[in-house]
């Protein structure tokens, strides 16, 4: 297992957020966080990254407390909220920077340039990006780093219908290769391509595919 949550529950100035959340997920699966807006999909994917503490149960990541430190961030990555980019950087360059701190990668920066739609804009800072465009460009910085964990939280988010479908397929090579995937996503077809869960329902897990 990559993650084991037991009995999980999260307060936010004092009101409920999460409430005795079980969950599990395996290398080589893609797990997809369904639900309304405010049911808490974006606090389970927090948890899971360290970056919020419980108010009860316990949440194990690689077999350990997820913690905001170098040595968890080297296996695990979260697209969340879009960065601050660097600004006398462009496209190419945040990527290439990307492929230099990170061993191994996954991908060169032409075949990410590609696989994203952004060879036309490589020598453009990411400021001067549509919002789908700076999307791709965040989902190719978190594609193209050797990882074991993605956590994504709306990846979809400003992308048109033939991109999220090669998203999709993406992120079915990822698991493929051994990763796991947590999403948390309002697209239906997305969702589908995993096992679903609901943190409004408490003991999550569901069967692939399911709601």
């Amino acid at each position: 297992m990559i993650i084991a949550v037991s009995g999980l529950s999260v307060e936010l100035g004092g009101n409920p957020v999460l409430r005795d959340i079980d969950l599990t997920v395996a290398a080589a699966e893609l797990v997809t966080v369904v639900g309304p807006n405010g049911s808490g999909k974006s606090t389970l994917l927090r948890c899971l990254a360290g970056l919020l503490p419980v108010t009860g149960g316990t949440v194990e990541v690689f077999g350990a407390p997820p913690a905001d430190e170098p040595a968890f961030w080297r296996r695990a990555v979260l697209v969340g909220e879009e960065p601050a980019w660097y600004p006398g950087l462009t496209v190419r360059e945040h990527l290439e920077l990307t492929r230099t701190v990170h061993t191994g990668p996954r991908l060169t920066v032409d075949a990410a340039l590609g696989l994203f739609d952004l060879a036309e804009r490589a020598d453009a800072p990411p400021l001067n990006l549509s919002t789908g465009q700076r999307q791709r460009l965040l989902l190719a910085t978190a594609l193209l780093r050797p990882s074991e964990l993605l956590l994504l939280d709306e990846p979809e988010r400003g992308l048109d219908t033939g991109f999220r479908e090669r998203l999709a397929v993406l992120l079915d090579e990822y698991a493929a290769e051994g990763g796991g995937v947590v999403m948390a996503t309002h697209d239906q077809a997305l969702a589908a391509r995993g096992r679903q869960v609901s943190p409004a329902g408490g003991r999550v897990s569901t069967a692939r595919g399911t709601t």
